[in-house]
């Protein structure tokens, strides 16, 4: 028998608790593909390593004009 590797997944609330943000706004992001997740059955599931790429990509950092980029 094949072994499996244990990946860690976690639901849209989960997901939701640690972006401190709606679950419908996880929904959102599922949907318009920036966050991938997995179906299992009804349920949606998403991959702790899919959700570290999706913040990493979304870090902002500070310009020199010294505070600008929080208008972007």
């Amino acid at each position: 028998m094949a072994s499996v590797t244990k990946i860690e997944l976690l639901t849209p609330l989960e997901v939701a608790d640690a972006m401190r943000v709606s679950t419908m706004t996880v929904y959102r992001l599922v949907k318009s593909g920036q966050i991938p997740a997995i179906r299992v059955g009804k349920h949606l599931r998403i991959r702790v390593a899919d959700l570290n790429t999706y913040l990493e990509s979304r870090m902002v950092t500070p310009s020199q004009e010294g505070g600008a980029w929080l208008a972007e």
